[in-house]
């Protein structure tokens, strides 16, 4: 099969390394790709990000299966765009992927499907804003209704931090249109989680737990970043809370959009707060996989991916179970200096060609120049390895 994988992070080099792994495979195309993705064998970048160009290379290499990494070409309609033209692709369509692209959108639906979530209000006024933070207090989080790349979310321990944000967001548009309306919600105590399973409409396939960290520091400190590491499975998760997760959440989305009249097709991540009773509330949808989960958890997959994924876009999910390795993978992100305000670029990356077992560097925000790895984005690289025990798989990265 010609595969082609949208996308240039670090999730897509992990898609594509483990597609590339599978029997049915023949050659892979990433769009545009990274450094990583480039110099692994049977994978080709292609340096393409308009739609319908997309399309036409897909038909012209006889593509068998287009796979949506990131969240934006999924909010832009590329899956309804490729389906009308007859072309398979997996991912959910425009309007599925809603649950990722507002806040507003998704919070309103799990409200109306009673699906447990934090409780909220939607503002576009920065004066209504601010009186709603001085009735409530802090702490309290705030967030942008569209996407902005895991880094439009503000969860302020002070009022203080409360009105600053809202005047970032609001008034001084540092978000643009994504941060044009904001959702205030209540602050949750406790364990997040990611909990991500594969849909194809009425099947739905579990993947193995995991749990990122976001905070650019050590010990939780400093600004949310779009990743700072990952690893699976993730101890808090239990088979209790495993079980809650799929009948509070994930069944109730899926048959919640099939009651709005929209089939969900694709990945879909449901972070999870988890408290000390074990009551669990959704923090948020995201309509593909998580960057940087994908890599810990691919890293731990034994099933032919490429095999459940082809599947999956034709509704024969069912055929299909994803069987793991007993053991812990962790990603650590390596991020450019001054990463996530203002990161610096071209920078060469050494050292790269390391082989220590039980390990894997997959590239994100790199590029190649001649023979040179430079880097080229915020989150450079994801240093993933696994072990008998998390602390093992930590020091071996």
């Amino acid at each position: 099969m010609n595969i082609l994988i949208i996308g240039n992070g670090g999730r897509e080099h992990a898609l594509a390394w483990k597609i590339a792994q599978s029997s049915l495979a023949k050659k892979i195309y990433v769009a545009p790709g990274n450094a990583g993705t480039e110099l692994t064998n049977l994978i080709e970048n292609i340096d393409i990000q308009d739609i319908d160009l997309l399309i036409q290379f897909a038909r012209e290499r006889k593509i068998d299966l287009t796979i949506v990494g990131p969240e934006a070409p999924l909010s832009q309609g590329i899956v309804n765009k490729f389906k009308e033209n007859n072309l398979k692709i997996f991912g959910p369509t425009k309007e599925a992927a809603q649950l990722e692209s507002s806040k507003d959108f998704s919070k309103r639906f799990m409200k109306k499907h009673g699906i447990p979530t934090a409780e909220y209000q939607t503002f576009t006024e920065p004066k209504l804003a601010h009186d709603y933070i001085d009735k409530k207090g802090s702490p309290i989080v705030i967030k942008a209704d569209g996407l902005a790349s895991g880094k439009g979310v503000v969860v302020a321990m002070t009022d203080n931090d409360a009105h600053n944000a809202i005047d970032l967001m609001l008034s001084e548009n540092q978000f643009g249109n994504a941060g044009a309306r904001i959702i205030i919600e209540e602050y949750l105590t406790g364990e997040e989680a990611s909990f991500i399973v594969i849909c194809d409409g009425k099947t739905v396939l579990p993947l193995a737990t995991s749990q990122d960290h976001k905070r650019l520091l050590d010990n939780d400190l400093g600004p949310n970043t779009g990743g700072m590491g990952a690893y699976s499975p993730a101890p808090i998760v239990t088979a209790e809370i495993h079980e809650k997760a799929m009948n509070e959440v994930i069944y109730p989305t899926i048959e919640g959009m099939k009651k709005d009249g929209i089939e969900y097709t694709g990945f879909l991540y449901a972070g999870l707060m988890i408290d000390k009773n074990s009551q669990i509330k959704t923090l948020e949808f995201n309509c593909r996989m998580g960057d940087p989960e994908t890599q810990p958890i691919l890293f731990r997959l034994e099933s032919d991916l490429l095999k459940i994924l082809y599947d999956a876009a034709q509704g024969k999910l069912e055929e299909n179970m994803a069987l793991w390795e007993n053991n812990f993978s962790i990603t650590v992100v390596m991020a450019a200096k001054d990463y996530p305000n203002k990161p610096r670029f071209n920078d060469e990356i050494l050292g790269l060609d390391s082989k220590e077992k039980d390990t894997y560097i997959f590239h994100a925000g790199t590029k190649l120049i001649g023979q040179k790895v430079m880097t080229s984005g915020g989150r450079v690289l994801g240093i993933t390895a696994k072990g008998q025990t998390l602390n093992e798989a930590k020091n071996k990265a």
